[in-house]
């Protein structure tokens, strides 16, 4: 049985109730994934490469809003309104961004990876992204505090 815990204990710890003698032999192991190829665990170069891109292109679209019109605000504020909108829908509706499809990586759930994100788990992840500071931050299996905190992971989709 599980020991449950008080709020006072604070969250639990990754890797807290694992045996300190027999640790996983790589990221993902203790989710039953494979070490390599796809269903594997993305690293951190790709998710911030998807990242990159994503915003990039976000940020070529609102220079040409911007240019035709200042009714949206600057640059900038376009740019992240742009950036929520493009990362909600497409990791809703596709299970990856343009970016992450470029890398060849998707997101799925870890509690049942045979349904889809959702709608709820994509607007948490998004707009925990933008803080940036909960992708930086892993955890044994470079699963981002975003990922933790909506069940979800990062996943090669070719090998």
């Amino acid at each position: 049985m599980a020991n449950k815990r008080s709020w006072l204990e604070g969250p639990e710890l990754p890797a807290e109730n694992e045996d300190p003698t027999n640790p996983s032999a790589y990221p993902g192991e203790g989710l039953g994934l494979p070490r390599t190829g796809p269903g594997s665990l993305a690293t951190l170069t790709p998710r911030m490469g998807a990242l990159l891109i994503d915003w990039l292109v976000c940020f070529g679209m609102a220079m040409m809003i911007t240019a035709a019109t200042d009714a949206f605000g600057d640059n900038a504020t376009v740019t992240l309104v742009l950036f929520i909108f493009w990362r909600l829908f497409s990791v809703w509706l596709f299970a990856q961004s343009p970016g992450h499809s470029v890398m060849g990586i998707g997101v799925a759930r870890i509690d049942d990876p045979t349904q889809r994100v959702g709608f709820i788990r994509s607007l948490a992840r998004v707009l925990l992204v933008v803080f940036l500071l909960p992708p930086i931050i892993q955890d044994r299996d470079g699963r981002g505090m975003h990922d933790r905190a909506t069940n979800t992971a990062v996943f090669r989709t070719r090998g």
